[in-house]
């Protein structure tokens, strides 16, 4: 659309289903490519991408094409698709429902890249759910602890 300037930098969160450990070292570079291309291929702009065994984060300059929401349905559906297709784990692989979506100004761009990028020394020192709960207060958030991510459930 012509005239239309925007400045959009969203971090996104979100967790493997029950915060299973699934994302394996082997494969997760594949599956951050994948998701790079589903990003890419709806014209946002990826800054940052780094797993976990049990959720992932990103960082892109977003499109005024799609919605967050959108973006991450088509994220989490694809990546999920692609990590069943490819065989990678015994067990169907699912995310959790829901995800976190944080903005953050052109001056955070650095701190939030290197935040992501260090992810496997972070949580050597802090749980997923250690973490995610900081990201909400950081931004002020308010939640309700029955949303927040699941543990481990019977199936």
């Amino acid at each position: 659309m012509p005239n239309t300037y925007t400045q959009l930098y969203i971090h996104c969160v979100f967790a493997v289903k029950y915060r299973q450990a699934m994302i394996q070292a082997e494969w997760e570079d594949r599956l951050q490519m994948y998701i790079t291309g589903i990003l890419q291929n709806n014209k946002h702009k990826l800054l940052a991408i780094n797993s976990m065994p049990d959720h992932l984060h990103f960082f892109v300059g977003l499109s005024p094409d799609q919605s967050i929401s959108d973006m991450l349905r088509l994220v989490k559906t694809g990546s999920s698709v692609f990590i069943n297709n490819e065989g990678f784990t015994k067990r169907k692989f699912h995310w959790q429902d829901g995800y976190g979506a944080f903005s953050n100004s052109r001056s955070q761009i650095d701190g939030v890249v290197k935040y992501i990028l260090n992810q496997k020394h972070h949580h050597s020192k802090m749980t997923f759910r250690e973490e995610y709960l900081e990201i909400l207060k950081d931004y002020a958030i308010e939640y309700d602890e029955k949303y927040i991510f699941h543990e481990l459930l019977d199936e």
